[in-house]
């Protein structure tokens, strides 16, 4: 099933006819933020998982810039699940997303506004069993750079160059450091390592986005009994690892099977990979009866 229609602006338009002008001032400065949201089909319909905090993130994003948008929380969740419903979908992926318009000043520009929902994701399925990563020599910016807490538009340049790096090397993933040195995250993923029944994360301070899939593995992996640290991390400790692996809305949870060439744990899915993201997955599908606050129905 293909999507037919996107909510642009207000409204529902057709697919073809969603359509912005070359002159549009978010596509010359990147100025722009965005989301990516699943839906999952459960048992009483189709459920947003956790979009509340999504649009929230998204509203923090613009306010980390500066900017205030044009749609309360309340307009831009209706529309999520009004675009849902339209295209008559189950399992998506939703892409809220505001930039701005034409102008001649981009202070001054007004911003629009699109959430778009699809089959499919904006990322290629991950390899299955696990995936081979490489530490880029490209750096996540720094705070004073440009904010890597909002998910804008323009920032990601940097993490399309280490992928594009990391695949005319012959691997799957990239991983970036900041200039300090320590792990900072991936293309569109947050980074976890299991380390003697550890579960360590980076903090947002390293560069990491404040992922949602990072904070509900976080939170999945207290309720299972371990031990949750959020610390700094340097590249040997991806390599001496007993596991890693990746996160983010468009792939779940990712394994890492190598960094830079060195295998990760038995460079197979750990027990603690396996466990969260079954549980995970149980919670998104509403198999369980865990965190029912964290769907919200499309209803």
């Amino acid at each position: 099933m293909t999507a037919k229609v996107i909510w642009m602006d207000g409204e529902l338009v057709n697919w073809d006819d969603a359509t912005i002008h070359v002159t549009t001032l978010g596509l010359h400065y990147g100025i722009g933020f965005f989301e990516g949201i699943r839906c999952h089909s459960g048992p009483d319909g189709p459920t947003l998982f956790r979009l509340s905090d999504h649009v929230r993130r998204l509203r923090n994003s613009a306010a980390i810039h500066g900017f205030e948008l044009p749609y309360s929380t309340t307009e831009i969740s209706l529309a999520c699940r009004l675009v849902v419903s339209a295209n008559h979908l189950t399992d998506c992926y939703l892409r809220p997303i505001m930039f701005l318009d034409s102008g001649i000043d981009p202070f001054t520009a007004q911003f629009r506004a699109a959430v778009i929902a699809t089959p499919y994701g904006p990322l290629a399925e991950p390899k299955p069993g696990g995936c081979r990563a490489r530490i880029s020599s490209f750096q996540r910016m720094t705070p004073n750079s440009l904010p890597p807490a909002a998910k804008a538009t323009g920032q990601y340049l940097s993490s399309f160059l280490a992928r594009a790096e990391a695949a005319s090397g012959g691997y799957d993933e990239a991983i970036l450091l900041n200039s300090n040195g320590f792990v900072a995250d991936g293309l569109a993923h947050n980074i976890f390592v299991v380390i003697d029944d550890t579960l360590i994360t980076p903090p947002v301070s390293a560069g990491a986005l404040p992922g949602i899939t990072r904070d509900s593995i976080m939170t999945l992996g207290r309720e299972a009994g371990l031990d949750v640290a959020v610390r700094d991390l340097v590249r040997s400790d991806l390599y001496l690892a007993d596991e890693c692996f990746l996160t983010g809305t468009a792939v779940g949870v990712v394994p890492l099977l190598s960094v830079d060439g060195r295998t990760v744990g038995a460079g197979k899915p750990g027990p603690v990979t396996t466990q969260l993201t079954s549980t995970l997955s149980a919670i998104t599908h509403g198999t369980s009866a865990a965190h029912p606050e964290w769907r919200e129905s499309v209803q």
